[in-house]
């Protein structure tokens, strides 16, 4: 196959959707020889805030000199994204070659009378095959959907299990309770392994130190009170933080948001926790550095200056509460927003904290099945704002928010991680 065969397939197994368990995915692998077993694991789960730490982790454990991998979803602009080694992407002919392999197993699995894999089997196990190739001396993977079910939990042990900030998410699929959620993203913990928490609701909490307990594991919460901020801006941030007996002054990143703190907090006391226990060798330097570089495409991410033309990933009612917040970091005369979002997301709250802080609002459409028709999503939005535009074409929806930004305004585009990965395309392209 060829890279283009390869997305055609790969995008061919929407139709069978997604499907929760193991079963599929460990026969799926077992076919391909089982490539995902041998290799070190730290996986991270939670809600939000999942791609930021594991960007941190991939980033410090790289600047130790080793060889890691880093496996997110989505991606934003390309596919190949998803699949990373030390920050460069899958190469186009290495995802056609392994996607070729991956299908006679999964045709295999079909003409015994199973039930084909889905698209998210298939791509997890192409990473897997993909870092076994490689040799790679550490995967940073992250769990797609929940945790308990999810297909990356397939693996058998991991160095760490790293669970970021639980809230409400796919609430028909993972529970309609903070505890249900929690009990669902706990699944990654290992009988004897680690723990490393991100503070949480007191429901979500309880929940993980109970499943930790009943596994043996360590169970540990990143101590915020050991965190002091010295500076926030919009170009980043500035922070010191203590864990056991290492103090790390003066700490920089250059991701927006006070929640990115947090995340990168989790990220240094999963790696001092690590190097503690003799599993990796990683210096303070390393992790200055490997903070100081990390980038996150499509997290407060600012695409121009003037006006200043901002984008972010939010897509659920916590992730836009500390995106409110976020926009407070930023000098701006008005703030023209565009949004789209996804039918099956609490999209009324949503708009509810985004909305008042905007002058104007461009609605568009997210381009996959799960929209929100832009018609609609005006309706709720015109009850807080007056000025509403509606552009179903996001090109459009872009040109347009540009076009009425003068010298001194703000543009936010969010409300969806799909939505802004095309928005990040079609802005660069009207700047370039």
């Amino acid at each position: 196959m060829n890279y283009e065969q390869a997305l055609a397939y790969i995008n061919d197994k929407d139709k069978y959707g997604s499907r929760l368990g193991l079963a599929s995915v460990g026969m799926l692998l077992d076919n391909l020889g089982n490539p995902h077993k041998g290799l070190k694991y730290l996986h991270v789960g939670g809600t939000n805030g999942k791609g930021s730490t594991s960007a941190y982790l991939a980033s410090i454990i790289s600047e130790g000199g080793y060889k890691v991998g880093l496996y997110t979803s989505p991606y934003l602009e390309k596919f190949t994204e998803r699949i990373q080694i030390n920050g460069l992407d899958i190469p186009e002919e290495d995802l056609g070659r392994i996607t070729e392999m991956v299908k006679s197993a999964a045709d295999k699995m079909v003409t015994e009378g199973i039930e084909h894999p889905t698209t998210f089997e298939i791509v997890t196990a192409i990473a897997f095959v993909y870092y076994n190739e490689q040799n790679v001396d550490y995967v940073v993977l992250e769990v797609g959907l929940g945790g308990r079910f999810d297909s990356t939990n397939i693996i058998d042990e991991s160095l760490a299990s790293i669970i970021t900030t639980i809230d409400y998410d796919h609430v028909d699929v993972l529970g309609d309770t903070i505890g249900e959620i929690a009990y669902q993203k706990a699944g990654i913990i290992k009988k004897g392994g680690l723990v490393i928490s991100y503070p949480q609701l007191e429901e979500a909490e309880k929940v993980l130190i109970t499943v930790s307990n009943e596994l043996g594991a360590d169970f540990i919460k990143v101590n915020v009170d050991n965190l002091t901020i010295s500076e926030q801006t919009y170009k980043g941030s500035v922070f010191s933080f203590k864990y056991g007996d290492t103090t790390l002054d003066d700490l920089s990143i250059c991701m927006l948001g006070e929640y990115q703190i947090y995340n990168a907090a989790t990220a240094i006391t999963t790696i001092l926790e690590l190097r503690e226990r003799k599993k990796i060798d990683i210096s303070d330097s390393h992790i200055y550095s490997g903070l100081k570089k990390t980038k996150w495409k499509g997290r407060l991410e600012v695409l121009r200056e003037n006006p200043i033309f901002l984008i972010d990933g939010a897509h659920n009612l916590q992730g836009i509460t500390h995106l409110a917040k976020a926009i407070k970091l930023f000098s701006y005369n008005r703030l023209i927003i565009g949004m789209g979002v996804l039918k099956d997301k609490d999209y009324t709250h949503m708009i509810e904290t985004l909305v008042p802080l905007a002058d104007s609002v461009v609605v568009t459409e997210v381009n996959m099945p799960r929209k929100l028709k832009a018609e609609i999503l005006a309706k709720e939005v015109s009850r807080i704002c007056d000025d509403v535009i509606i552009e179903p074409d996001v090109g459009k929806a872009v040109k347009k928010a540009y076009e009425m930004a003068e010298e001194g305004d703000m543009i936010l585009f969010g409300g969806s991680l799909y939505l802004i990965g095309e928005v990040r395309t079609k802005a660069n392209l009207l700047f370039s």
